[in-house]
């Protein structure tokens, strides 16, 4: 698992977060072998990133009404099967606890026999509009983090 290999958790850090959408590969993201081209994997992880952005209220829009931008700073992705054109897949986000401000993603793609065949993770960096590293997560980032480590956020 991902987050063994590049997630350190500590006793005391809440459960990882997790949102799932369901995606089917469309024929423009097909590449010469008739298979999802490898840069395309990256629109299925951000569908799950916003999904899950929407359904926690940590989304692009309300980091960027703070004044904040999350660009990512590292993508890492492990090709276990290829995805075919218009099979259905489940795309899950899974995002980390950390103390700093940061956004620690990983993500599960699964086939619709529930085979895990892509894995994957982003760190996600936040900075001001002017590309200057944040060191405090924006106040509303703080306040929905300190939720979820008292276990009010699942």
């Amino acid at each position: 698992m991902l987050t063994k290999e590049f997630f350190k958790t500590k006793a005391g850090d809440p459960k990882p977060l997790t949102c799932e959408v369901k995606r089917k590969v469309r024929f423009d993201e097909l590449d010469p072998l008739n298979v999802m081209w490898h840069g395309n994997y990256a629109s299925f992880f951000e569908d799950a990133r916003v999904a899950m952005g929407i359904k926690y209220g940590i989304g692009y829009t309300e980091f960027a009404d703070s004044g904040v931008i999350i660009p990512i700073k590292r993508f890492f992705i492990d090709y276990i099967a290829p995805l075919e054109f218009n099979k259905e897949y489940t795309v899950k986000a899974i995002l980390h606890w950390n103390e700093a401000p940061r956004l620690d993603f990983e993500y599960e793609i699964y086939s619709s026999d529930n085979k895990l065949v892509t894995r994957a993770y982003t760190i996600q960096m936040m900075t001001d509009k002017d590309k200057n590293l944040v060191l405090v997560k924006p106040k509303f980032y703080e306040e929905f983090c300190k939720k979820w480590q008292q276990g009010l956020i699942k």
